[in-house]
């Protein structure tokens, strides 16, 4: 059924072509061979008002990068000022019971004891760093009421963005319904990097938290290249998917390129994700990417 209706959803939105998304006003041509040769990318430079979209826009499951959203909301609903730790959150048995479920279906968690108590900031960090699936269950019952309620809620603000074939079912990703474009992607993690708290800790390599203890960023191209953020997403639907934000001199210009690839393959799916976003900076940087050419489909 899941892989019904994203196909169902890929098929309404055929008819998004790689320039219906690009400015008009854009900066120069884009180097032939921008672009992944797998799945699908977009992305936005600085001082433009459009997303430039490759080829092969479709709707197809983000994995982790649907916390992008997650994250955005429980931000706008509890704002944070720069410094901040926020509301504390006291985790349940209910909790508890919810993430030995999903470790159970090999998901990506961190580990929680009942009466553990988190800041709103640590939730966050916990959720965005090493994508914790169980984390997300517990900020949407937090800001919402419920899961259902919260992803009401993502589904408004997508539409509110224009994110017309984007749609959420779930606050972490993990349901294969929940799917978007590169192009719809890129414009809520434009939107939150607009928001200090979340740019800063998409950038945070590591964190401590009370029961599972140092937590890393999934992330690995933090720091390197000029990448500052800001959320990887794998699974076997999704593919490797990674929103990114880099920082390079093009054309001379301190650009800052805000994007998105899905549907990477590879046995190591977040790495093929991270490769596609590298190679894909590299190029319009004008610079021959150092990494390997990407790797055909696994079986």
């Amino acid at each position: 059924m899941r892989i019904l209706l994203a196909g169902l959803l890929a098929a309404g939105a055929a008819a998004l072509g790689s320039h219906e998304l690009t400015s008009s006003s854009a900066t120069a041509a884009l180097p032939g061979d921008v672009w992944p040769v797998y799945g699908q990318a977009a992305f936005i430079e600085t001082g433009q008002s459009h997303v430039r979209a490759g080829p092969n826009q479709h709707a197809a499951p983000i994995a982790s990068v649907a916390k992008v959203m997650t994250a955005y909301l429980v931000l706008r609903d509890h704002p944070l000022r720069p410094g901040e730790d926020g509301p504390t959150l006291t985790l349940t048995g209910v909790d508890v019971d919810d993430t030995d479920r999903r470790r159970g279906r090999g998901e990506s968690i961190v580990p929680v004891a009942a009466g553990e108590r988190l800041s709103e900031r640590q939730a966050l960090l916990a959720l965005l760093l090493p994508s914790a699936n169980n984390i997300a269950a517990v900020v949407a019952r937090w800001d919402a009421g419920s899961p259902e309620r919260f992803v009401a809620r993502m589904n408004a603000v997508a539409r509110s963005l224009g994110m017309t074939h984007t749609r959420y079912t779930d606050p972490s990703g993990y349901d294969d319904a929940t799917v978007s474009t590169a192009a719809d992607q890129v414009r809520i993690v434009d939107r939150a990097m607009r928001v200090p708290v979340f740019a800063r800790i998409v950038a945070t390599p590591s964190a401590w938290l009370p029961v599972a203890g140092i937590v890393r960023n999934t992330d690995t191209l933090l720091g390197r290249d000029g990448f500052v953020g800001v959320k990887t997403g794998s699974d076997d639907a999704a593919g490797g998917c990674f929103a990114f934000r880099a920082v390079r001199f093009i054309h001379g210009r301190r650009t800052t390129i805000t994007g998105v690839v899905l549907g990477q393959p590879g046995r190591d799916r977040i790495a093929a994700g991270l490769e596609a976003a590298d190679a894909m900076v590299d190029r319009l940087a004008g610079r021959r990417p150092r990494l390997r050419p990407p790797r055909p489909p696994t079986p």
